[in-house]
């Protein structure tokens, strides 16, 4: 079975997407047609051709942002005279909490409280086994194990700044445990339950790693993001702010390797249950 990993190179799109767009800018310059405009004005219309050709290849919403507004903040940034030192700081911090985002396409999201709570109530009772891949500083371990103590919760988390803080927070927390590591490498056999909250660019990468290694009954939830072309068990609707839905998708025996432990953890009574 090949690896399922994520393969593509969204960073090296987004390179080649803002290259073009400053070449772009520069043959208008040579030209005559953009003489006269301000550096921070150049670096806007980059920005907005760069944002145009991005949305042109598909990207996804968070690149357009990017693509907008990179140049113009470090032409921003470059006026405001600040010491070598700083941007080093700068660099280093955004390597320290972001790590491989530009590889995985998984943006640092943090489970909402009202999320948590709403799934911790509609599982079912006892002592469960639970997995957050991706869990960033450990929003939704730490709170999913202090409304289930009955449970063991383990985070892991490629990114070494939001790994290092998720453990220090959960430190006094018995039931909760984070790592850092990659979670494609890690065995989900032993878990009742996997939560993501990724982005679609890695779901389907996800979905075969938990057929191939997670039991019967067992259960993969999705925060916001479906799988691609799989009906999902359930759906939890969230009475928050966003209006977060939780798609839920049982593993089934035809779809894993064989197993003891055969017991469901998500109910099949309906398609969509509301918080």
């Amino acid at each position: 079975m090949p690896s399922p990993r994520p393969t593509a190179s969204p960073a090296t799109r987004a390179l080649a997407v803002q290259v073009v767009a400053l070449v772009f800018v520069v043959l208008m310059l040579r030209l005559g047609v953009l003489s006269g405009l301000p550096l921070l004005a150049l670096a806007a219309l980059q920005g907005a051709l760069a944002a145009s050709f991005a949305a042109a290849l598909r990207a996804a919403s968070w690149w357009l942002a990017i693509h907008l507004f990179f140049l113009p903040a470090v032409v921003l940034c470059a006026q405001l005279g600040l010491p070598t030192w700083v941007w080093a700081c700068g660099f280093a911090l955004l390597i320290v909490i972001y790590w491989t985002t530009f590889r995985t396409q998984v943006p640092l999201f943090l489970s909402n409280r009202k999320t948590v709570a709403s799934l911790a109530e509609a599982l079912p009772q006892g002592a469960l086994r639970v997995l957050d891949i991706g869990s960033g500083t450990g929003s939704f371990v730490r709170c999913f194990a202090r409304l289930r103590p009955d449970s063991q919760v383990l985070g892991i988390e490629a990114a070494p700044g939001p790994a290092w803080l998720g453990r220090w927070l959960a430190r006094k927390q018995e039931n909760a445990k984070l790592e850092r590591g990659d979670f494609f490498d890690a065995d989900w056999s032993d878990f009742d339950v996997v939560y993501a909250f990724l982005s679609p660019a890695p779901m389907q990468a996800v979905w075969e790693k938990a057929c191939a290694e997670m039991r019967p009954g067992a259960v993969l939830i999705s925060n916001s993001f479906a799988i691609p072309e799989v009906e999902p068990e359930g759906v939890l609707a969230i009475p928050d702010r966003r209006k977060t839905k939780l798609y839920c998708y049982t593993i089934r025996a035809e779809q894993t390797r064989p197993a003891v432990q055969t017991h469901r953890i998500w109910p099949r009574k309906s398609k969509t249950r509301r918080a």
